[in-house]
């Protein structure tokens, strides 16, 4: 092996976990069953806005087998009726007090000796509503003298305003500008209904001390959040999380009923089970949706000269907006996406309504999808009012690849790219120049054919201190590694794998830095009994920030490792160099020991050295990384129907240095569909009156293999400069590249007909309205 090889990274390893999910081997949160366990079911109110003139439980109790009902008065007797939120501006009620703000909220939990009985209590428990006027949008929030938070001491339905940029000299430029694009663009409500719904389970042992079993993707924020909630100490608190059926940010919250779980078991006695149902997880959990207005000036030869963003954020019924930072990080800093934009500004303004709760990240890092949507959204239709070819206004427009680090107008710092690298290859890949030739013959005949790209810039790596925290901690996070006499070892880490394949890439990424063989590895997470504190998996942060923690512990164990190494080949460590894996005499390459003998001799022979190999440490990043991509996607549309079909879509990503392809394609797989059901079929809706109208599968749809069409991948690579090992991410950027792709590739097919924008999700119906409106409008043949 030479020293141009890679060892471990690089390599399409198997991932290392699926032996036991393929086999039916998975450990998950329903197959943990404690002896003497309770079961726990909630209440829920069917109404969106009501108050709560009584409840009557006596009814309930009269089922065999339960053995109480909590309400907000007993959690508030104990000062458990409160749950923090990300960033402090508001505190979530655990069950409702007093009265209720969205339709399925949380009102009483019913604890029973078996399931049933507590699902047939719970529908018994009696509560007397006085149904009141809900507010349903953040328009009507603005104007309303409905005040949904009234146990807050600002009576209002604003929550904040954020903003950023240079707004009277963004004005000044729109305002000279040649061109300037308006648009109203609707990023809706959806969820990322992971296909394992939340649950948890909780039991105090013998000495009082809380073991907490949950579906959680953040198990050491957990454990601070319910010290802050119950006051229990965090030495008495063990968060586990065990195998995760998918997340996608859905399970980085602490809901209601944990809370609820962990007082019934705290007062009863017993371990208490609960299993969230499927309406549950699309009605009480979180959700969000984007009002945005956006105007993006340009010369008439197609160079941009200011963009401004003004958004209505509908925050439901509490703000639990999944943003640890001082701003809306990703809405504000990326929204400028992969363009050299002279000046920016961006401004939102966030309402209560009454909804479930909104803000928490679905797939993607704190809004950067929304940002991302807008901003290529406006690039197609400004392309469209110059006819300027849609690649070529990008091309104009590129951040260039001496201008890293690029300063942002508004407030990040890119790390590295070359984006018109990454376009061209995906332009030659899918055949653009002959796609363009089809199109032509068949809008000729008729025939509505579109194509969209997307070239996208996205923000991930949650991690540097001076810029985020979550209740109050900085998110760096935690690696530990142990190096046993054997070479094989024990890695863990404070982030917790819920698909992206963590147990196959943390062995790969330490045993490149120290030349072992990854098999040997064993990875653990998702216990704060044995785990480094860390800030979790979300954000596409695991690679950034806890890949590079783990990096740099193996170059502490590396360090160490010279020194024995010296004192085996007896010469001076500053006479070694670590060179093809190993440590070598300079000069005399023959000379050199192999990590895995370093590993031996340190727990035998280590010489004056401290026996032993092992090593943790906490990294704060200097700045998040910035991945980006092109997708294009061709599209048919039937012009009698609406139907859409996509027939190709190409995805070329750059996520910097790559540690295993094969994982990096199956994350691009999974993101891509998800993005595709944005873009098609996924949302939220809310009648007027504040009712869900997507309670179940059958109302709120997921692509099967069926509907979801094939992927074309590939990638470029750009390292990141400040990573250690020049990694970025990519497990959220297909999410947030791609639903701009498929929007305009079906604009591009109905263009001629003068369609402009169609909000998402393009539904067959909404598409086919579109057609015939369109259709409609145009003057009569002579």
């Amino acid at each position: 092996m030479t020293s141009t090889e890679k060892f471990a990274m690089g390599k399409s390893m198997k991932r290392r976990e699926d032996p036991r999910f393929i086999q039916g081997k998975g450990h998950y949160l329903d197959d943990i069953n404690l002896p003497g366990q309770l079961y726990m079911a909630l209440v829920h109110s069917p109404y969106p806005h009501a108050n709560i003139l009584g409840i009557d439980s006596s009814e309930a109790m009269k089922v065999p087998g339960v053995v109480a009902v909590v309400t907000a008065k007993e959690l508030n007797a104990h000062g458990v009726g409160r749950l923090p939120t990300f960033h402090g501006f508001d505190q979530q009620m655990v069950l409702a007090d007093g009265k209720v703000l969205y339709q399925h909220q949380e009102v009483a939990a019913v604890y029973a000796e078996t399931r049933e009985a507590a699902y047939d209590a719970a529908e018994l428990v009696e509560v007397d509503y006085e149904p009141l006027q809900a507010v349903v949008t953040p328009q009507q929030a603005k104007t309303d003298e409905t005040i949904i938070r009234a146990d807050r001491e600002q009576q209002t339905n604003h929550i904040f305003n954020w903003s950023v940029g240079q707004q009277d000299a963004t004005e000044q430029a729109l305002a000279g500008s040649d061109h300037v694009v308006r648009q109203h663009i609707k990023y809706q409500r959806v969820h990322a209904a992971p296909l394992e719904p939340c649950g948890c389970v909780a039991e105090f042992d013998v000495m009082g001390r809380l073991k907490f079993y949950v579906t959680s993707q953040a198990p050491h924020v957990y454990r601070t959040a319910l010290f802050l909630v119950t006051g229990i100490p965090e030495d008495k608190i063990q968060v586990i999380a065990p195998d995760l059926g998918g997340g996608f940010g859905n399970k980085v919250p602490v809901y209601p009923g944990y809370i609820c779980a962990i007082a019934g078991a705290l007062v009863i006695g017993r371990p208490v089970k609960w299993i969230e149902t499927r309406t549950e997880n699309l009605t009480s959990s979180f959700a969000r949706d984007y009002h945005m207005d956006i105007e993006l000036g340009a010369t008439k030869d197609g160079k941009l000269t200011a963009l401004k963003v003004l958004t209505d954020a509908d925050h439901g019924a509490f703000d639990a907006a999944a943003d640890p930072s001082k701003y809306p990080a990703g809405m504000f800093g990326i929204i400028t996406g992969s363009y050299d934009i002279p000046t920016a500004y961006a401004s939102l303004d966030a309402y209560f309504t009454n909804k479930m709760p909104g803000g928490v990240a679905y797939r993607c890092s704190f809004r950067v999808t929304e940002a991302a949507y807008c901003i290529e959204r406006a690039m197609d239709i400004l392309a469209d009012d110059l006819n300027i070819d849609p690649v070529e206004l990008r091309r104009r427009n590129f951040i260039q690849p001496e201008q890293f680090p690029y300063q942002s107008p508004l407030s990040f710092t890119y790390d590295s790219g070359d984006y018109e690298k990454t376009m061209d290859v995906a332009l030659e890949r899918i055949g653009y120049a002959d796609l363009l030739k089809e199109q032509a013959e068949k809008r000729a005949r008729g025939e509505l054919m579109g194509i969209g790209i997307s070239t996208f810039t996205e923000v991930t790596g949650a991690g540097p201190s001076k810029h985020f925290d979550i209740l109050g901690i900085k998110m760096f996070d935690g690696a530990e590694i142990r190096i046993h006499p054997s070479g094989a070892g024990i890695i863990r880490t404070g982030t917790k794998s819920q698909g992206q394949g963590h147990e196959t890439t943390w062995a790969q990424i330490v045993a490149e830095e120290l030349g072992l063989d990854p098999q040997n590895f064993q990875v653990e997470e998702g216990d704060t009994d044995t785990a480094p504190y860390g800030l979790g998996t979300y954000a596409s942060r695991s690679t950034p920030v806890a890949g590079g923690a783990l990096a740099l512990a193996a170059r502490k164990i590396r360090d160490k490792g010279r020194k024995i190494a010296a004192h085996l080949l007896e010469v001076d460590e500053m006479d070694l160099e670590w060179k093809d894996y190993r440590f070598q005499v300079m000069g005399a390459p023959s000379r050199s020991v192999t990590m895995k003998e370093v590993a031996f001799a340190a727990y035998t022979n280590p010489g004056e050295n401290e026996p032993g190999l092992e090593a943790t440490l906490y990294y704060d990043p200097p700045n998040m990384v910035f991945p980006h991509g092109t997708y294009i996607a061709v599209v048919d549309v039937d012009r009698e129907t609406g139907e859409t079909k996509v027939r190709r879509f190409m995805a070329i990503d750059d996520c910097g240095t790559i540690i295993n392809p094969m994982i990096v394609e199956g994350q691009v797989h999974g993101g891509l569909t998800e993005g595709y059901a944005i873009a098609f079929m996924q949302e939220i809706p809310y009648d007027e009156d504040g009712n869900n109208l997507a309670t179940n599968f059958t109302e709120y749809l997921v692509p099967t293999s069926l509907e979801t069409p094939s992927w074309e991948t590939g990638h470029t690579v750009t390292p990141s400069p400040h990573h250690p090992i020049g990694a970025k991410s990519v497990g959220e950027s297909p999410n947030v590249g791609s639903p701009a792709a498929f929007v305009n590739a079906v604009i591009d097919a109905l263009s001629p007909l003068g369609v402009r924008h169609i909000d998402m999700p393009l539904t067959r119906e909404k598409v086919w309205s579109a057609i015939r409106e369109a259709e409609a409008a145009q003057p009569a043949q002579a």
